[in-house]
């Protein structure tokens, strides 16, 4: 019933705000949303229960959508919360929740686990590119290993096997992701079975 309550009460700030922000007066939003300016202002103060049928003439009076006006209140749109997975020893905080240009996706990862010695590396199409935050990152690149330090970056075509794990200790990197790379490192269920330990994709 609380939440209800903060909802309605969130929709009517927004009403108002915007309202406010384009500079109108209740009588100029009264008559773009064909609505009296009393009525208007009963459902801005919150002495008139707010209808449906009155929130989609408002909302497109003030150039928004119903679903803008009446979306969640709570946190879950603004803080992002960290994903553990112990199998693979990292934490990850996904920071796009859509794909942005390209179709990438960015996301903070810390790994604990080091590339566990003749553990099978991954492949997938498409290329990698990560920058470490904190500690030392180990990629290993088919034969090659690469230490990747604090502040370095890396980039390296993903149909090389490759492999990242923690060197000497936990290691945050940031790292973007195509969609190939977006569904094996973060959804690791439904990429290559042999993927267990360190973060390979």
């Amino acid at each position: 019933m609380k939440q209800d309550l903060d909802l309605d009460s969130t929709i009517r700030q927004r009403v108002r705000g915007l309202r406010l922000a384009r500079g109108w007066s209740l009588d100029t939003l009264a008559v773009r949303c064909f609505m009296s300016p009393s009525t208007l202002s009963r459902i801005e103060t919150g002495h008139r229960r707010i209808a449906i049928d009155q929130l989609v003439p408002i909302a497109r009076a003030l150039g928004t959508t119903l679903d803008q006006l009446v979306e969640s209140v709570d946190d879950d749109d603004v803080v992002i919360r960290p994903q553990l997975d112990e199998t693979r020893g990292m934490t990850t905080w996904t920071l796009t929740r859509e794909r942005g240009p390209h179709g990438v996706t960015i996301a903070k990862m810390r790994i604990t686990a080091p590339r566990p010695v003749g553990a099978e590396l991954g492949v997938h199409p498409g290329r990698d590119w990560f920058t470490v935050l904190s500690g030392t990152a180990h990629l290993q690149l088919g034969e090659r290993t690469v230490l990747v330090e604090t502040g370095q970056a890396a980039e390296f075509s993903t149909m090389v096997p490759h492999a990242i794990g923690a060197h000497g200790g936990p290691v945050e990197i940031l790292i973007i992701l195509d969609h190939d790379g977006e569904r094996v490192h973060l959804h690791p269920s439904s990429g290559a079975p042999d993927q267990q330990a360190g973060e390979q994709t």
